[in-house]
């Protein structure tokens, strides 16, 4: 499985940074994946519905670490790559 295409939805938000979009092979999208500034740094949480109890369910996920910290570094990079950008782009202003 390769990743094929990251995008990066930077927001003002406290807590969550960014919502994104992963494509996989250009064949299997999954949305709505959140980078979130936590005490120790940036981290990736994967998309989840609120049930009725109030739990909340995971609708896709890494099925092994591996993958996890696969799909993470790449989100990861993809966001600080963004960021930058943005940075740079205001201080021409």
């Amino acid at each position: 499985m390769r990743v094929t295409e990251i995008r990066i939805y930077p927001t003002d938000e406290d807590l969550v940074r960014a919502y994104v979009t992963i494509t996989f092979d250009n064949c299997l999208m999954i949305r709505e994946i959140k980078v979130i500034k936590g005490t120790t740094g940036y981290f990736v949480s994967m998309p989840s519905r609120k049930q009725r109890d109030g739990t909340r369910q995971a609708i896709a996920y890494p099925a092994n670490a591996e993958t996890r910290d696969m799909i993470e570094q790449a989100i990861l990079a993809e966001y600080e790559k963004v960021v930058s950008e943005s940075d740079r782009e205001g201080q021409r202003q």
